[in-house]
């Protein structure tokens, strides 16, 4: 759903801009509450981690693909602040480094992929869990409805700010009708997608989890013949989890897998949002993109003739230069919390 440049005009744009700034803004403050040393490394991982599945286009319907958009994905393995930066800084790479999504556009994505996926996913999210039992199992699934609803929740996002700043004239009822179509069959695999790593993550390490922390039941102690719960302990890593480490390398190795190798099987049809601009006669003034002539563009390193070759090297220098900025980011932020901590407390 990377709005390109050219479909939103430039004062929708820059007002886009300025609300995805306002959120970048706050998400940097929450993310300090977020953070700590265990999993300011692992929000690092979760950016790399959604630039490589972004990769794997799957087919929804005849000619139409989709990706993940990822954001109910790291609203709930690393929290909503930290997770509206992972979203920013995927797109940022994706914009400035593959050409993917327009620079100008870049608030619009930002806000549309970021900020209401977010929203949307954790709110649902942390309401299923209030209402289910509290076990690991419910935390998956809550996670596959979060996420299989924030996607047509970002289609409806991206054609109300259409309907504003649309710089095509279409009937508005038909867009949206096509949109939360297409995109509710994404959200299907955006859903297995979140809910399969979300419950990979919740077997080894919970204790890694934003959205999975204090989901066990509390202990109980008799008191004077009453029950009450007992003062919560710091949830552990469970007997024979993997070190963090450990975690955070199977991870990247993943990641590497997936954009390096297995991305050259992903569907080349178009996806939802390509689809239905196409369509409807969204594209009609679509403008070339400032980085049309980066060596990296589309996804392929120019001058490198083999397809699999090129567009496997391309997903490794994504996922590597994704995984250092936003480590970096989430490093300064971790850092930046424990500068503001009173003295000698605990960070």
């Amino acid at each position: 759903m990377h709005v390109p440049d050219g479909f939103i005009n430039a004062p929708v744009s820059v007002a886009a801009g300025v609300v995805a700034a306002g959120a970048v803004a706050v998400s940097l403050r929450g993310a300090r509450r977020e953070l700590d040393e265990r999993t300011a490394p692992l929000a690092g991982l979760v950016a790399a981690f959604i630039f490589a599945v972004q990769m794997l286009n799957f087919p929804v319907a005849a000619g139409t693909s989709g990706h993940l958009l990822g954001g109910a994905l790291a609203a709930i393995l690393v929290g909503p602040y930290t997770g509206v930066l992972c979203i920013a800084v995927v797109l940022l790479m994706q914009g400035i480094l593959f050409a993917d999504g327009g620079l100008t556009a870049l608030g619009v994505n930002i806000t549309v992929m970021g900020v209401v996926t977010v929203v949307v996913a954790y709110a649902l999210f942390r309401g299923l869990v209030l209402v289910l039992p509290r076990t690991r199992r419910s935390a998956a699934v809550a996670s596959f409805v979060a996420a299989l609803v924030s996607v047509p929740a970002a289609a409806g996002a991206f054609t109300l700010v259409y309907a504003i700043g649309g710089t095509t004239d279409v009937p508005i009822p038909q867009v949206l009708t096509a949109m939360i179509g297409v995109h509710a069959l994404i959200g299907i695999g955006e859903a297995v997608i979140t809910m399969l790593t979300v419950g990979a993550v919740i077997a080894v390490r919970p204790d890694l989890v934003h959205g999975a922390r204090g989901l066990s039941a509390p202990l109980k102690l008799r008191v004077g013949g009453e029950l009450v719960d007992a003062a919560p302990a710091r949830e552990s890593a469970p007997a024979g989890g993997p070190a963090p480490r450990k975690l955070w390398l199977g991870g990247l190795v993943t990641a590497l897998l997936l954009a390096g190798f297995v991305s050259f099987y992903a569907s080349a049809s178009p996806d939802g949002l390509e689809k239905v601009a196409a369509d409807k006669g969204i594209d009609k003034n679509v403008e070339e993109h400032a980085a049309a002539d980066s060596p990296l563009a589309d996804y392929g390193i120019k001058g490198v003739e083999a397809p699999r070759l090129s567009g496997g090297l391309a997903g490794v220098i994504g996922v590597g230069g994704t995984l250092a900025v936003g480590s970096g980011a989430f490093w300064a932020v971790r850092r930046r919390r424990a500068s503001h901590a009173p003295t000698g407390a605990r960070v």
